[in-house]
């Protein structure tokens, strides 16, 4: 056999030797035990923080949840687009219907040129805060949080060393669309990788608002296209950590089709390259996971076409060992996270025969479309997130083209969120 053809057959069987490695890792760190929460006189005042344009279809799920913690002193504020956003009404109807009094609603009253809408709205809600507040804690409007999730978000902040505390989003891969299956199998490898280098999810998020003064972050999220990223690298620097917490992964049931989940994966990875701290690693892990098996497919239809049946047949075999392989873990990752999200009365999705075959059809399709989202951010000049065009220069170069109020065009039942 040619030396090209078994370089990638190693290549392949090499890469899948290594996601076998960091994924035990990652199921480890699940199945560690989390210490005690803090009792409440020792749970510091907190801010949790919510911002909003766009009417999310688990949003008023969201607001209750946030409303419904197991936490002596907290306060919500929500951070509204414009008074005229659906996401108004329904925030406002929510909170009347739970009769909360431990909330407050605005709307966005400086809409920065020089960054984007959400970190526009956590500087505006942060900026307001007093004194008596130790801790800022960030949610996503499609995460539907548990009672104990403030709890146990704050409470890893007791260490000295530790500086911000994450979870991290697990969506289902049972949806109705291709676009939910892809975003699911690419979410799998990008859940192991944050775990690995410390990146936080703004999704759910706690950091000491002493730590915010003290590393400047509050000005960064000031020039920046997106809030959490960074965090890691700005830390890293006063050699503050930042703490995963296994109990703290979110299950996401929107859903989403094709094209909008190609835009989100472009965007991903955007901000991964301007903000990424080992954006390499993130190349080579594409490089790996995206072009050596694309490569053998085309060097297997090559070999097809002219007749090198022994050839074709090697690298069938190896080919489908590996997609197997990443089948596997997807797979034993899903049961390891169903063991964490079901201790909080989280719905478990149900893997039939037909949702298994789907994910093995969806793990090509989902390189291929890293691939094309990989190969656009490289030169985004302009990405648009939530009707709003932004231009892109640089991490610290973001210029808000136009502003205009979020307008929901699709406001359909299936509970298909738009990215």
């Amino acid at each position: 056999m040619p030396d090209f053809e078994m370089f990638l057959c190693k290549s392949l069987l090499g890469w899948l030797v290594i996601q076998v490695c960091i994924t035990l890792v990652f199921l480890w760190s699940l199945r560690s035990r989390q210490k005690k929460s803090l009792p409440d006189h020792q749970l510091p005042k907190t801010a949790i923080v919510l911002c909003l344009r766009g009417a999310d279809p688990f949003l008023p799920n969201c607001v209750r949840s946030l409303l419904q913690q197991n936490y002596p002193q907290y306060d919500l504020k929500l951070i509204v687009d414009h008074q005229e956003d659906a996401a108004w009404k329904i925030a406002t109807d929510t909170i009347q219907e739970a009769r909360a009094t431990n909330v407050q609603i605005s709307p966005l009253t400086v809409v920065r040129s020089n960054c984007s809408l959400k970190c526009s709205a956590i500087v505006q809600a942060v900026s307001e805060l007093d004194d008596s507040y130790e801790v800022v804690a960030l949610v996503d409007a499609d995460t539907v949080v548990h009672p104990n999730w403030l709890r146990e978000l704050v409470s890893p902040l007791a260490d000295p060393k530790v500086g911000a505390t994450t979870g991290n989003c697990w969506y289902v891969p049972t949806g109705n669309y291709w676009g939910s299956l892809v975003r699911y199998i690419g979410n799998v490898s990008t859940v192991v990788q944050m775990y690995l280098f410390q990146i936080p999810w703004g999704g759910s998020l706690a950091i000491k608002t002493k730590v915010l003064r003290e590393t400047g972050l509050l000005d960064k999220w000031s020039q920046a296209f997106c809030e959490d990223m960074m965090i890691r690298s700005v830390l890293g620097k006063y050699k503050i950590k930042v703490k995963f917490v296994p109990s703290l992964l979110m299950l996401n049931q929107a859903e989403c089709d094709l094209p909008s989940v190609r835009d989100w994966i472009g965007r991903q990875l955007l901000c991964s390259r301007l903000y990424h701290p080992r954006w390499s690693a993130v190349v080579g892990d594409a490089i790996s996971s995206i072009l050596f098996p694309t490569l053998t497919i085309l060097t297997l239809i090559g070999a097809i076409l002219s007749g090198k049946w022994d050839t074709a047949a090697l690298l069938l075999g190896c080919y489908g060992s590996y997609t197997l392989g990443l089948l596997w873990l997807m797979l034993i990752l899903e049961q390891g996270v169903q063991q964490v999200i079901s201790h909080h009365s989280q719905p478990i999705a149900k893997l039939s025969t037909n949702t298994i075959g789907k994910m093995l059809i969806g793990i090509p399709l989902t390189q291929w479309v890293y691939g094309l989202g990989l190969l656009s951010s490289l030169w985004m000049p302009t990405v648009t997130w939530r009707g709003i065009t932004y231009e892109v220069a640089g991490p610290w170069n973001i210029r808000l083209v136009k502003y205009q109020p979020y307008q929901l065009l699709d406001q359909t039942g299936d509970r298909k969120l738009s990215l």
